[in-house]
């Protein structure tokens, strides 16, 4: 990702994960959307700048801008993993294999930085990204489950 591409991706990727956390994990909409800029600030604070992140833009064969990957090296369990952040495919461009492009640049990324782990949060009712993850190997390691009592 270029440097003039970062003020976009930051603020798509405020508005769904905000999105994402009051569809999915029931949280009220302001709560989601002051959660999202504070894990925002928290996790890349440096921007693009921010040390064992790394972000792309995801291209179709003709250069077309068509989503955008982050990933970042971390700590979990004794292990250095790469963590998918996010991946976002653009809405008119899903079903045409780019999600699963991007997942395998992933773990090539993550093979070139001697990383051998994958580990990725993804919000329940997000079926379709969830069979894109298990037709690739990745496994449930939590399940968080909830009741709404109305």
């Amino acid at each position: 990702m270029r440097p003039d591409e970062f003020d976009a991706f930051l603020a798509d990727s405020l508005v769904a994960y905000a999105r994402g956390i009051s569809e999915q994990g029931g949280a009220t909409e302001e709560f989601a959307r002051r959660k999202s800029e504070e894990d925002h600030a928290r996790i890349l604070p440096q921007g693009l700048g921010t040390p064992n992140h790394w972000l792309f833009v995801v291209e179709s064969p003709t250069g077309e801008r068509v989503g955008v990957l982050w990933l970042a090296e971390l700590e979990q369990g004794g292990h250095r993993n790469c963590f998918i952040y996010d991946i976002e495919i653009d809405e008119a461009q899903r079903g045409h294999g780019y999600g699963r492009a991007a997942m395998l640049l992933a773990e090539e990324e993550a093979r070139r930085r001697g990383l051998m782990r994958m580990a990725l949060n993804v919000f329940g009712g997000n079926d379709v990204a969830r069979n894109l993850y298990r037709s690739l190997g990745y496994v449930e390691t939590s399940v968080q489950m909830a009741k709404n009592l109305d």
